[in-house]
């Protein structure tokens, strides 16, 4: 008995000295503090570098119109791929490129139906379902557990729920979600104020008011050169969206948002009905009524001819052509830079216009989360994407963003959903004297202190005029792209306006299957009323055909989703 214990307790020892020894940040930490024993996994670092490095290859979006790389960078490679090699040691590599939008997205489906997947993505929701269900992903749940940043999990934890319902399926979690400024799905009007002034007109606060100022930069030559060439209001490009809908309920630029919303309009969107239960906010009258008017504004040349088929919607903005345009409240990153470039005198403003019959600005809001990052599954560091994501959420504000933030590789977004207007509201305090940077020192506002640091670099005095020729943007056109963005454009989210929301931003069953050609159907349907291609009584078949061809169906989905 004897010998048997000895040998018992020199095997213990033996055991204890391997757990303990050498420090390992791979092998099991010493017990619980509770002292029963149980052996727990070192905390892995959200920020640790690889001793070796890794390749990652991705899918990238390139938008053809930005000039921003210096020479002899390249989408693959520059600030932000070197930063990500530098910090993390990994070795980002572009499978394939496209377009930014329609492009991309078909080269995401392609890559998924021929499962020749790049080890990760950015997709959309309905991607993310496709990868879900033809089992490519790889289960995120334990690594989000163990390497996501204490802010990326504040973010995602302040949608309450949304952010990671968005990417769970069966209890396992298949993506890191995008946690966006819920005010990018409020599409404001932007327009030339310096063209206002010299017309002798003010911002148009009713639907009225934007057809007789449309009217007269359309008429009035306000670009002073003599020629019959300025667009009142400018529109989607080919493949772009009229308006936000519940799969894509943000950042649409150059749509009609508002002037659908001035209407109490809301196409694209699930709403409650009068009866209380949802319904299609494409099929209502109050959808036809506004579809009426713009048919009316484009037969009268107040909108741009080349609505849904022009090759780049930026152009005529950047060019000093158009005068109105709809979109969120960054557009000081673009295409406003470039527009001041060609004429500095450009004196874009933002408001919350046009008003409905009531007076009320009607804002359609977007989902917390409208894109998400995917790896392949088998991809031997799925770890990685985190890490790359924790970097960007900790040190963007160290980044030169006068080159666009779109090349650092697998971007999506992620803020504490109120940035921007917390943003704003702490930039005007402080430029009025009221508070002081010190004031301002929540972490989860990653980009506020550089904010406050930066302001007076391109504002000039007075303070509280936010016109063109109080700005120095030629003294950092980067720290200009924000300052303008959130002085100009998210200061108007301060404003009281009505916060319209859809009741679903997902997909039902019967949507896999039909959603594509309803939403086809709808898009033809609603361009040809616009230009004159159709009647407006064509609406009323589009209702009729919508409902046969499985709208009645997915509407009785959403609203058992809706009681769930």
């Amino acid at each position: 008995m004897k010998k048997v214990g000895l040998l018992g307790l020199t095997l213990l020892l033996v055991f204890l000295t391997a757990c303990s020894g050498g420090g390992s940040s791979t092998g099991p930490a010493s017990a619980g503090a509770d002292g029963g024993g149980a052996v727990k996994e070192e905390t892995p670092d959200p920020f640790g570098k690889y001793e070796e490095t890794i390749t990652l290859t991705y899918g990238k979006s390139v938008d053809a119109t930005d000039k921003s790389l210096p020479v002899g960078d390249t989408p693959e490679t520059n600030q932000y791929s070197r930063y990500v090699k530098d910090m993390l040691n990994i070795d980002t590599k572009v499978s394939w490129q496209a377009a930014s939008g329609p492009n991309y997205d078909q080269k995401v489906n392609l890559s998924i139906s021929s499962n020749d997947l790049p080890d990760a993505l950015v997709v959309n929701d309905m991607q993310l379902r496709q990868m879900v269900k033809a089992g490519q992903l790889a289960d995120l749940t334990d690594i989000y557990d163990r390497y996501a940043s204490p802010s990326m999990k504040s973010f995602i934890e302040k949608t309450g729920g949304i952010a990671a319902q968005s990417v769970t399926f069966d209890g396992k979690m298949y993506a890191i979600p995008s946690v966006q400024v819920h005010a990018d799905g409020v599409h404001q009007l932007w327009i030339r104020k310096d063209w206002l002034d010299k017309l002798g007109l003010e911002p148009p606060r009713t639907i009225d008011d934007l057809e007789k100022v449309a009217e007269a930069f359309v008429t009035q030559d306000p670009d002073g050169n003599g020629k019959d060439d300025t667009i009142g209001i400018s529109g989607p490009e080919s493949g772009g969206l009229l308006y936000a809908h519940f799969l894509a309920s943000t950042n649409n630029l150059y749509g009609l948002d508002p002037v659908f919303g001035a209407f109490r309009a809301y196409p694209g969107f699930w709403i409650e009905g009068e009866d209380g239960d949802p319904v299609y906010g494409s099929i209502l009258p109050e959808t036809k009524e506004a579809l009426g008017k713009l048919r009316d504004w484009y037969a009268k040349g107040l909108i741009d001819r080349e609505i849904g088929v022009r090759k780049d919607a930026h152009e005529p903005v950047k060019s000093g052509q158009s005068g109105i345009f709809f979109a969120p409240w960054w557009m000081g990153y673009g295409p406003l830079p470039d527009a001041i470039k060609n004429d500095p005198d450009a004196n874009w403003q933002a408001y919350l216009l046009p008003l409905d019959s009531e007076g009320q600005f009607n804002a359609r809001m977007g989902t917390s989360s409208t894109q998400f990052v995917v790896v392949r599954k088998d991809y031997e560091h799925p770890e990685a994407v985190v890490k790359m994501l924790n970097l960007l959420i900790r040190d963007e504000a160290k980044f030169d963003i006068s080159v666009g933030i779109g090349y650092y590789p697998l971007r999506v977004p992620q803020s504490a959903p109120d940035e921007s207007e917390y943003s704003a509201k702490a930039l005007q305090e402080v430029l009025a004297g009221t508070k002081t940077p010190e004031d301002f020192n929540d972490p989860g506002y990653k980009l506020l202190a550089a904010d406050l640091q930066n302001v007076k670099k391109v504002k000039k005095e007075p303070y509280d005029n936010m016109d063109i020729q109080y700005w120095d943007p030629q003294a950092d056109l980067g720290v200009w792209s924000r300052q303008y963005s959130l002085l100009v454009g998210a200061s108007t989210l301060l404003e009281d306006y009505n916060k319209v929301y859809s009741l679903l931003y997902s997909q039902t069953k019967t949507m896999e299957s039909r959603w594509t050609n309803l939403k086809k159907l709808e898009d033809e349907t609603f361009l040809k009323i616009i230009v004159g291609a159709a009647p407006l009584e064509e609406f009323d078949t589009f209702v009729d055909n919508w409902k046969k061809q499985g709208g009645d169906k997915i509407t009785e989905e959403v609203k058992e989703y809706i009681q769930q």
